[in-house]
């Protein structure tokens, strides 16, 4: 019989951890893997999911970024768990768009080649397409994958898949700066928030950039995840949600960033 972790056992692990033996997989805008940055990480697959008229397809990476979101996105998973291993499936375009089918498909390649947690810092709002998000997040807890997302960066309260999901470790961005430390918020499907708020990431052509979003959030959350699993690598996405609950500092105004309207916040996006 697997035995259950205690917090206190839960909070040392992810001190300890570096992410060994993790695999996260990054779906974005792709991964800058010349990135100065990013010299050591250990690199697993790198494709993009195409679409030809109605066909999808899989092809090499060629460790490019359209955009500079999914480096920024690597980075910040490297920095928190400098030993886990980043595959880059990129479904997002030059103006990080993409379609429900591209995302959908990019999560299913990341279920089928092993990867243990999931960062999606993106999201969709259309109705009408949550069953195609479901089934793939559903897909994800059968089979003991982790997946943490972003919430929305306009309104976090405003629905948008995957991060409204119960089964994921949803995230929002807080105004703090402190790496290793995440906030609970009860009485909201967003639970986990992390520092987003003008935060250093590195972006295309080497360089470096200020951002705020929630999309800089998730991934700290992710390498947090990373850093626990790897010291226990048995435990279920429920039970990791769980302690992460129990981990969790309380939540407080203090925090609130720009897509949060419940009180004053002034937050520059860089």
């Amino acid at each position: 019989m697997r035995r259950w972790v205690d917090p206190k056992e839960a909070a040392e692990a992810m001190h300890r951890g570096r992410g060994k033996g993790m695999r996260i997989a990054i779906l974005d805008s792709g991964i800058e893997r010349t990135h100065p940055m990013l010299a050591n990480v250990k690199w697993a697959d790198d494709i993009a999911i195409v679409q030809e008229g109605y066909q999808l397809g899989v092809e090499p990476g060629d460790g490019r970024d359209l955009f500079g979101h999914g480096t920024a996105v690597a980075g910040i998973i490297h920095q928190i768990a400098p030993e886990a291993e980043i595959g880059s499936i990129r479904v997002l375009g030059g103006s990080i768009e993409s379609k429900t089918t591209v995302v959908v498909e990019g999560a299913r390649q990341a279920i089928e080649l092993g990867y243990h947690i999931v960062n999606c810092s993106l999201g969709c709002t259309i109705a009408e397409h949550v069953l195609k998000y479901k089934s793939w997040v559903d897909e994800a807890y059968v089979r003991g994958v982790h997946v943490v997302a972003a919430c929305n960066n306009q309104d976090f309260t405003r629905q948008e898949w995957p991060a409204f999901f119960s089964s994921v470790i949803s995230v929002n961005m807080a105004r703090c700066k402190e790496d290793g430390v995440i906030y609970y918020r009860p009485d909201s499907l967003v639970e986990f928030a992390a520092g987003g708020v003008d935060v250093e990431v590195p972006w295309l052509d080497g360089s470096m950039r200020r951002m705020t979003g929630s999309s800089f959030a998730a991934p700290r959350v992710a390498g947090m995840l990373a850093c626990l699993l790897s010291e226990i690598p048995e435990m279920s996405p429920t039970e990791a949600k769980s302690l992460l609950h129990r981990l969790a500092l309380p939540w407080s105004r203090e925090l609130l960033a720009s897509n949060d309207a419940s009180g004053p916040s002034k937050v520059t996006r860089a």
